[in-house]
């Protein structure tokens, strides 16, 4: 039959990588690419998971002898801020920078900033910063009291134990 005779190999012009659109986040997931394609899976380096959403400019491979096994490979990175040899993940609310000078992760409001020779933790309009010295702002309470209803009470037992009583 002629169509036993026909060429299974992939049509002229076709690639095998694309640039595609999400349209349906997670793993599977599917990507527009000149058509929609769905159920493709999403690979990454070892040890590495993520779930690409919908919107995502992703890189999609066409693997198999055919291209008839497309796959989500990569997606289009964020933010040319790094500098060679920085590492920033991003997800939701959160993220955790990794660069030259600094260790840095937020979460919400709330940011951890870790450098070679000092540290800062901030959020919720109070911050901790120490260096060659300790710095603190906004309210700060010990075993569940303010500082200063804390020291008083530690000045009235020194007092009373000077007193005798």
């Amino acid at each position: 039959m002629w169509t036993s005779k026909r060429s299974r190999r992939p049509q002229a012009g076709e690639t095998q990588a694309d640039m595609g659109v999400v349209t349906l986040g997670g793993d599977p997931a599917g990507v527009l690419l000149g058509g929609e394609r769905r159920w493709l899976p999403v690979y990454s380096p070892g040890g590495y998971s993520w779930r690409p959403g919908a919107g995502d400019r992703v890189l999609v491979v066409k693997a198999g002898g055919e291209r008839e096994s497309p796959c989500i490979v990569g997606a289009v990175q964020q933010g040319g801020d790094l500098r060679p040899g920085e590492v920033r993940l991003d997800g939701g609310e959160g993220s955790l920078f990794l660069g030259q000078e600094a260790l840095e992760l937020k979460k919400g409001g709330c940011t951890l900033r870790l450098e070679e020779k000092a540290g800062e933790l901030s959020g919720g309009g109070s911050s901790l910063r120490a260096g060659s010295r300790l710095e603190l702002n906004g309210d700060i309470y010990v075993n569940g009291q303010t500082l200063k209803s804390y020291i008083k009470q530690l000045i009235l037992e020194v007092l009373a134990e000077l007193s005798g009583g």
